[in-house]
C-alpha cells in the first residue's frame, strides 16, 4: 500500500455532541477542551497510520474560526498530511451543524505533530511499508 493510501486509509472522523457541561459562561464550547478532542483525533490518525506508539511533540497554529454553541453535533475530522523519518503531522478540523438545520460550518482547524516512539520513549522510524 502506498503512502497516499495509507493516508487516506487513516482519516478518523468522530462525531460528539456540545452539552452544557463542556461550556463557559458565553455557552460555547471551551477552547481547552476542543484541543484536546482535536488532539485525541489526531492522535487516532496518528496510530492508525504508523501502527507504532505515537506522542504529540506540537500543536501548530489553531484556528477558532467561529464559536461551537451548546446543543450542537461536531464533527472532528483527523488527516495525516505529511510524513517524515520519526515524525508525521496531522490536520485537525472541527465541523458544527444544529442538530435540527442541514447547515454545517469549519468552526476550527488545526496541525498536530507527533513522533513515533519505542518502549524507552526514543524516536524511531515510521514504518512506512511501501
Amino acid at each position: 500500500m502506498t503512502t497516499e493510501e495509507r493516508m487516506k486509509q487513516a482519516e478518523t472522523r468522530v462525531f460528539k455532541t456540545v452539552f452544557p457541561n463542556n461550556t463557559n459562561h458565553y455557552d460555547t464550547l471551551f477552547g481547552g477542551t476542543a484541543l484536546s478532542m482535536m488532539d485525541e483525533v489526531a492522535f487516532i490518525a496518528a496510530t492508525r497510520f504508523t501502527r507504532q506508539r505515537c506522542v504529540t511533540v506540537s500543536s501548530d497554529r489553531i484556528d477558532f474560526a467561529r464559536p461551537i454553541p451548546a446543543g450542537t453535533i461536531i464533527e472532528l475530522v483527523g488527516q495525516v498530511i505529511s510524513v517524515g523519518n520519526t515524525s508525521l503531522k496531522v490536520r485537525t478540523d472541527i465541523y458544527v451543524e444544529q442538530m435540527y438545520e442541514e447547515k454545517r460550518e469549519k468552526a476550527v482547524s488545526g496541525t498536530f505533530t507527533f513522533v513515533a516512539i519505542d518502549e524507552d520513549k526514543n524516536p524511531i522510524p515510521i514504518n512506512k511499508n511501501e
